[in-house]
């Protein structure tokens, strides 16, 4: 397993200068977290840390290799429950998020259909959420497929927070070898299932995990939201049960890319100890006679 970073760990700082401080905090990998669409004023003048999905990739290039940072995978989170609009981020998106990643060497794009925000969207029966997420990732699957790049749906949404509907929207996209999950152990925890039970169940189908732990403040909350961007405190803190989704992964075959979704440069390099001595004990306890894979 590896372990890498959000790459939005400084506030009102540009994407170089997230490369920068991941590279200065020991890591070697990092996700593309933010982006978007043509240009950016934020970006122009230096105070945002997201990334044109119109960009030429040898740009990218020379940040991360100045900073020594391989990218694992580019987030492509979306709208796919309310209804298509210009100013939405949805199939479009996905698709271009799909080219960069193959002109970036990156294997993973990751998406979600997220919360609905018009009264359409969230008037939407379970089949017919289902129908358009099935819909809106037509297109993307074609290109992944073209291109070799894998499409990871993510536990934050509705559909996506619940293991049945996981399930379900998995059986009906279909396109095993193109559709896997990006296993985040907060949301799936936040929407009312648990994570452990993503992993039995979604096994090797489970290519990247987003690491994060929530407090006794989101205990109220469960069940009734479906995801959130970071946690400030550090993994093992909270109440998701990390070292034993730790086990189940290592269990269940897991070798892949990870990513920590936690704020603060004390905080992020914590759960990366705490992280590494959880996956050496579950090695200890699933190889105790054979050679082992270490974590980087």
């Amino acid at each position: 397993m590896h372990i890498g970073c959000f790459a939005l760990i400084e506030p009102f700082q540009d994407m170089k200068r997230q490369f920068e401080v991941i590279s200065d905090m020991g890591f070697e990998f990092a996700d593309l977290t933010d982006n978007h669409n043509g240009g950016m004023l934020g970006v122009e003048y230096g105070f945002s840390a997201s990334i044109s999905l119109d960009i030429h990739p040898s740009k990218i290039r020379r940040m991360i290799e100045a900073a020594n940072i391989t990218l694992t995978s580019v987030c492509a989170h979306a709208n796919l429950l309310d209804p298509s609009s210009p100013d939405t981020y949805s199939t479009h998106e996905i698709v271009k998020a799909i080219r960069l990643a193959r002109l970036l060497g990156i294997r993973h794009v990751i998406t979600t259909e997220g919360d609905p925000k018009t009264e359409f969207g969230r008037r939407l029966t379970p089949e017919q959420r289902i129908f358009l997420i099935v819909e809106r990732l037509q297109t993307p699957i074609a290109w992944a497929e073209e291109l070799g790049v894998e499409l990871l749906l993510e536990p934050h949404g509705i559909v996506t927070g619940s293991l049945d509907g996981m399930t379900a929207l998995l059986n009906e996209l279909g396109h095993k070898d193109t559709i896997g999950v990006c296993l985040d152990t907060g949301n799936s925890w936040l929407a009312g299932s648990e994570p452990v039970a993503y992993v039995r169940r979604f096994g090797d189908r489970i290519k990247h995990v987003h690491w994060k732990d929530l407090g006794p403040d989101w205990l109220a909350k469960r069940g009734t939201i479906y995801g959130c961007g970071m946690s400030l405190l550090p993994l093992g803190d909270g109440l998701v049960g990390i070292p034993s989704i730790v086990s189940a992964l290592r269990k269940a075959g897991f070798h892949g890319h990870t990513t920590l979704e936690v704020a603060g440069r004390e905080t992020v390099v914590l759960s990366r100890q705490r992280l590494r001595q959880w996956w050496d004990a579950a090695t200890e306890a699933n190889e105790p006679s054979r050679d082992r894979k270490t974590l980087a």
